[in-house]
């Protein structure tokens, strides 16, 4: 019964979003309860306390960028646009247009770029955004970041990875930028 009611809500998620999740299914049918623990996850990417939409979706987009798992970007755009963050601003936010995001997106993209790549200047960036938004959106930030690639791991290890190469944003296809700006 449990299975069942969890098969319907992913084939819901997977009309709203688009998102091909297989993968999920082959974790509910081998194990109820790694697909209880996986599941987690979800609660943790959706965790939001006292950052804008849009820093919060930059830094989301960035943490996965970092990733390399194309659909998983993908996934992230379109929850974006679902929440109404305009077109313009994710496509700046694939491309690594800095002044096109403004001030706000552009710190958080930055910070989970340098988090992702080790980068000292995340501390600098860190400090901004604690005392921009305070502690506890450092911390909402710290958690996308981290579970950004948790699903990208999850997918690979069981073979059903995808390199980015293009996202849509609306009807455009766009190239993202996967290194991190020199």
């Amino acid at each position: 019964m449990i299975k069942m009611l969890i098969r319907r809500r992913l084939a819901a998620f997977e009309r709203a979003t688009g998102y091909d999740t297989t993968y999920m299914r082959e974790i509910l049918d081998t194990s109820v309860p790694a697909f209880r623990a996986f599941a987690g996850v979800q609660a943790l990417s959706h965790h939001n306390e006292d950052v804008p939409l849009g820093p919060l979706y930059a830094c989301k987009i960035a943490a996965m960028l970092a990733q390399d798992c194309g659909p998983c970007v993908q996934l992230s755009v379109t929850l974006a646009e679902q929440a109404g963050v305009e077109a313009g601003l994710i496509r700046a936010m694939l491309t690594g247009d800095i002044a096109a995001m403004g001030e706000d997106c552009a710190l958080t993209w930055r910070y989970a770029r340098a988090v992702s790549a080790r980068d000292p200047e995340a501390d600098a960036l860190r400090a901004q955004i604690e005392r921009r938004w305070g502690r506890r959106a450092l911390m909402s930030l710290a958690l996308q970041i981290a579970v950004a690639g948790t699903y990208p791991a999850m997918k690979y290890a069981l073979g059903h990875g995808r390199a980015c190469s293009r996202v849509r944003v609306g009807r455009d296809e766009i190239v993202p930028m996967l290194e991190a700006p020199a």
